[in-house]
């Protein structure tokens, strides 16, 4: 896993300006139509991307000066705030508090890069990795809203490279498990990644050996299931419903009880 902040830093001020580019244009119908979290429309996306870039102020905040990241009890009021905006006033100041969060991040000097601490979610994380806390996020949602005007759209190829080998973390905090215990390889292409995903009372998905033979289930090896790592990151992020996947190679692998491991949202 990437662990310089400046490509995850990078990524990011690639990610608002695809943003900025598919949801700047939308006139109101549009910003009204449902976004890919059918609860939410394109408007209510962008507006929980503005809130979370206020969060991620703070949480710069917490880990410049080394203090307690903020609790939920501070995250209320912000919600509370844009929920009460308008359709249209959602899109405009998300947009500009998209930029000033990524500024923020983008005007980091050395010595605050390397003096950033952060302990949430049983993680300690640096710059770098309160960068891909962020990108993790923007990049999805920001697919949540392309995909909405056209179905074709993909999660930005730049933060799939980065994303894709932090993925590891991601599954242990938000995958279901249920069922028996259960093993699978999994392969990606562009980028080219091996990974073994085990289900039983948790989930883990851990790097594995590049050769495809599998490590397990008797002579025939692990059911494998093959993917562009794009399609797993959203997989893992509970965006690959049947409508949205590839072109996907399995040998006794049912992607149904993938997807029932990555509910998503």
């Amino acid at each position: 896993m990437e662990t310089s902040p400046a490509p995850w830093i990078e990524a990011l001020r690639h990610s608002h300006d695809r943003l900025r580019a598919v949801a700047g244009p939308l006139g109101l119908s549009q910003l009204q139509r449902p976004s890919y979290a059918a609860n939410w429309s394109i408007a209510q996306m962008l507006s929980h991307l503005g809130s979370q870039a206020e969060v991620f102020g703070l949480l710069l905040d917490a880990g410049l000066s080394r203090q307690d990241p903020p609790g939920r009890d501070m995250f209320g009021p912000i919600w509370q705030t844009w929920d009460a905006k308008s359709a249209q006033a959602q899109a405009a100041d998300a947009l500009r508090a998209d930029q000033a969060v990524t500024e923020r991040f983008e005007s980091l000097d050395t010595g605050q890069r390397k003096r950033l601490r952060l302990t949430m979610f049983g993680m300690d994380l640096d710059t770098a990795g309160l960068a891909r806390m962020r990108l993790g996020e923007h990049a999805v949602h920001t697919w949540d809203i392309a995909v909405a005007l056209d179905p074709a759209a993909t999660v930005a190829p730049d933060a799939v490279s980065l994303l894709i080998d932090a993925l590891g973390q991601l599954v242990a905090r938000t995958a279901k498990p249920g069922g028996p215990a259960r093993r699978w390889q999994v392969s990606t292409t562009t980028p080219g990644r091996q990974f073994t995903l085990a289900a039983s009372e948790t989930v883990t998905l851990a790097a594995a050996d590049g050769d495809g033979d599998g490590d397990g289930d008797g002579d025939e090896g692990l059911p494998e299931v093959g993917m562009p790592a794009e399609a797993f990151v959203r997989l893992v992020y509970g965006r690959l419903d049947p409508a949205h996947t590839p072109p996907i190679k399995a040998r006794r692998a049912d992607l149904d009880k993938l997807r029932q491991l990555f509910p998503g949202f």
